[in-house]
């Protein structure tokens, strides 16, 4: 069910890129349900997933239509298009991410590189085939991070200022997924409360699955109920050490 849904993403994505203008990609149609902007593109490519969806009769937690209840004792979390902003400015970084959810629990995931075709998944219980960098302390530490705002530019600068390298790629999907891969030891959101679960589901299986440690800085636990205001500042490590090392820069 998630490979059917993500090919149909890949194909609605596809077949967009290849007739929509860039003014097209990056025209808003209103807010979606966590409250934020549509795109266009969120809508185009969504469409097509949640026809997948309604054929196998689960339950739904979208990014952009928000919670469909079908009495089901299944849902999948979805985000279309995590990186909209991205793929609107012609930008190749963007991803598809699905995660199965039972009972409160992540079962499977599935997330999917739109501009590569590249593919990451993970069952729970099951080891991933990818493994993180398994560093333990910050120091040195290679990291992606959400880019700073005022709320939060202290943290930003406490972590940027104790590792060898920073990035910002605009898809936090995408850059938890080089935390499952190891080319990065860490990705977060330091302290900004910007992660929504539909952010979080599916890349924190597939981080836990290759070894690594998920998190959110302030201690919350995950919800997978039908409220996309709730959010995070989700912090994903190659090990438990360095993510506690993380918070402590974020909430010192």
């Amino acid at each position: 069910m998630l490979t059917e849904a993500a090919d149909a993403a890949l194909r609605a994505y596809g077949n967009a890129l290849a007739t929509m203008s860039a003014e097209d990609r990056r025209s808003t149609v209103g807010p979606g349900a966590d409250g934020t902007e549509t795109y266009l593109l969120d809508e185009v490519v969504e469409a097509p997933v949640l026809d997948v969806l309604e054929h196998h009769g689960v339950n739904v937690l979208s990014e952009e239509i928000g919670w469909i209840d079908r009495a089901s004792s299944v849902t999948v979390v979805i985000d279309p298009v995590d990186g909209t902003a991205n793929a609107a400015a012609g930008v190749p970084l963007s991803a598809f991410a699905g995660a199965l959810v039972v009972d409160e629990v992540v079962r499977e995931a599935l997330v999917v590189w739109l501009d590569t075709g590249r593919r990451w998944s993970a069952v729970a219980g099951e080891p991933a085939g990818s493994i993180v960098s398994g560093r333990t302390g910050l120091d040195g530490a290679s990291l992606s991070m959400l880019r700073p705002r005022p709320e939060n530019r202290d943290a930003w600068m406490r972590i940027a200022d104790r590792t060898s390298r920073i990035r910002v790629l605009g898809s936090s999907v995408l850059e938890a997924m080089l935390v499952a891969d190891g080319a990065v030891d860490a990705f977060c959101d330091p302290g900004g409360d910007v992660h929504r679960i539909v952010d979080i589901a599916a890349a924190a299986l597939v981080v836990e699955s290759a070894g690594g440690c998920v998190v959110d800085a302030y201690g919350r636990p995950f919800s997978f109920g039908p409220d996309l205001s709730l959010r995070w500042s989700g912090v994903f490590a190659a090990s438990a050490s360095l993510a506690d090392e993380i918070v402590t820069a974020i909430t010192s």
